[in-house]
């Protein structure tokens, strides 16, 4: 069971999806405003975030920059359109999957178990490349010695690549052993995630050294 935090201004969705999460076994606490959600998170602490976008006062975008600069709680975003200025924005301020309104219990139960997944434990093992050490059982990460702060799914993304150094691995094969989507995905999670992991792991994202892309095919982990 998780602790899930709703920030959903409607009250009839809020009050529907509460419903069909706590039946899926999920504790839920709920927000109404995006002032609500940033205060009821710092108090809580709970395990996941599932955040509508369009809020009074504090938009959704704004609320996942200030949750995510306090920590890596995993945050899903829900969106009323599947375009390129709310997903784009979402997963910029640091989300870490999306889901389109109307939104199926079903569909967001799963995409909260796949998130929460992201965070148990790899088979043992500590890897050192290049002053980036990867501790596979610990799930940590740190660079030159010093802690690295990843969410569960930059975390993912980076042993995945890591796994087997050298290997080109696709969009979408990324999307289906991090994300567990299994259809043809959105390669805009894969992107954006990858930026915001360069930004954290690499001394210049511009130049990366451990995540580097193969351009029409996707991306592998270096130095090689």
């Amino acid at each position: 069971m998780a602790q899930v935090l709703l920030i959903e201004d409607d009250p009839s969705i809020r009050h529907a999806l509460g419903m069909a999460l706590g039946k899926h076994g999920h504790d839920i606490e709920a927000a109404e405003t995006g002032e609500e959600g940033v205060n009821r998170y710092r108090a809580g602490r709970p395990d996941i975030v599932v955040l509508d976008l369009m809020l009074p006062g504090i938009d959704g975008f704004e609320v996942c920059r200030r949750i995510r600069a306090d920590g890596p709680v995993p945050i899903i975003i829900l969106t009323a359109r599947n375009d390129d200025f709310d997903v784009v924005g979402g997963l910029e301020a640091g989300a870490d999957d999306y889901v389109v309104k109307p939104v199926r219990p079903r569909v967001l139960d799963a995409r909260i178990r796949a998130v929460l997944r992201r965070g148990g434990t790899e088979p043992a093992g500590i890897e050192t490349h290049a002053g980036l050490t990867l501790d596979r059982a610990a799930m940590t990460v740190t660079k030159d010695g010093a802690a690295i702060a990843l969410t569960p799914t930059e975390l993912r993304v980076l042993l995945e690549l890591s796994r087997t150094p050298g290997r080109v691995l696709s969009r979408q094969q990324l999307l289906e052993s991090v994300w567990e989507h299994d259809y043809l995905g959105d390669s805009r999670l894969v992107d954006n995630c990858v930026q915001r992991l360069r930004a954290k792991i690499e001394a210049d994202p511009a130049a990366p050294v451990f995540v580097q892309t193969v351009r029409g095919f996707g991306y592998r982990f270096g130095p090689v």
